[in-house]
């Protein structure tokens, strides 16, 4: 896929699944088909497996490569399927970029180095040897709360400019000034919210979607949030933003992907297990999440708290 190709495909809500476990802690596939068809007939435009939500910090390379070979046959060519290839280890990114390729992934979704805290010349390096290894369309994810370093608008101007595979970044970024710079700098490039509150100002920037957490929960909704913008019709997108505030809020009164897992296990979706050491919300924080997602009409009824 060329970089006109991607741009015109890779374009709307690309969910960023969770890693479903079993009771075994085993990567649980029967669970992901279930998740993968559960959002393509909710009108999902895109799947993204071990991102920041799939937990990829806690998933063994081979586990991480099973994923992206679980996704690509669960969606089976209908719709894009977005890897999380990134590390803070250049070899190791480079192996998982390259399987993902091989497995049949649309694109990559490279990660800002984290822990390091590179330069910015560091920063082009790595991403320019990742590009140069393979064919994959490579989306760059620049979420500075996790990797403590912010990878600039020149940088990635650059990287836009050199690397023909380049096509896209996800802003986990609360500076809107840079997501309105970007789009000014690299003509063309797709940016996709990565922080769920800001997936309806940064459609109104020019934005080519999001990545959010949320449409795991509200698949539905989120893809509606970016079907009304690319219609133009900003009212009722703004409506549903509204909307949609209260659960995004929730899902992060702790960290990412515990609040998640814990309303798909209350869905009935999956088996909510975490990796430590993430650890499931404290009751005081699983009460809020109840109370937002039975307003919602998410629950039927109070749930248990047996899964």
């Amino acid at each position: 896929m060329d970089r006109a190709e991607a741009q015109r495909r890779l374009r709307g809500s690309i969910v960023p699944l969770v890693t479903p476990f079993t009771p075994e802690d085993e990567i649980d596939a029967a669970a992901l088909r279930r998740l993968v068809d559960w959002q393509l007939r909710s009108g999902t435009h895109g799947i993204s497996v071990t991102g920041t939500t799939g937990e990829p910090s806690a998933l063994s390379l081979e586990e991480r490569e099973r994923m992206v070979a679980l996704a690509v046959e669960a969606v089976n060519g209908r719709a894009p399927v977005v890897a999380g290839t990134g590390t803070n280890n250049l070899k190791e990114t480079l192996r998982l970029t390259r399987r993902a390729q091989e497995l049949g992934a649309d694109a990559a979704l490279v990660i800002v180095p984290y822990y390091n805290r590179p330069s910015q010349r560091g920063l082009y390096e790595y991403f320019r040897a990742v590009c140069e290894s393979v064919d994959l369309p490579v989306i760059i994810y620049n979420i500075p709360g996790r990797t403590a370093v912010n990878l600039e608008v020149e940088t990635l101007a650059r990287l836009y400019e050199d690397c023909p595979n380049v096509v896209g970044v996800k802003e986990a970024n609360t500076n809107l000034q840079q997501v309105s710079d970007e789009i000014a700098a690299c003509p063309g490039i797709l940016v996709y919210s990565g922080i769920e509150a800001l997936c309806f100002p940064m459609l109104a920037l020019g934005g080519a979607g999001h990545v959010s957490a949320t449409a795991n929960v509200m698949p539905r909704e989120v893809a509606e949030l970016y079907d009304l913008c690319a219609a133009g019709r900003w009212e009722e997108a703004r409506a549903l933003h509204y909307r949609l505030l209260p659960l995004n809020e929730a899902l992060f009164l702790e960290t990412n992907p515990g609040p998640v897992k814990t309303a798909l296990g209350w869905m009935g979706l999956i088996h909510p297990a975490l990796r430590p050491p993430l650890v499931p919300p404290a009751e005081g924080n699983r009460a809020k999440l109840r109370r937002v997602m039975q307003d919602l009409g998410l629950l039927a009824a109070a749930p248990g708290e047996a899964v």
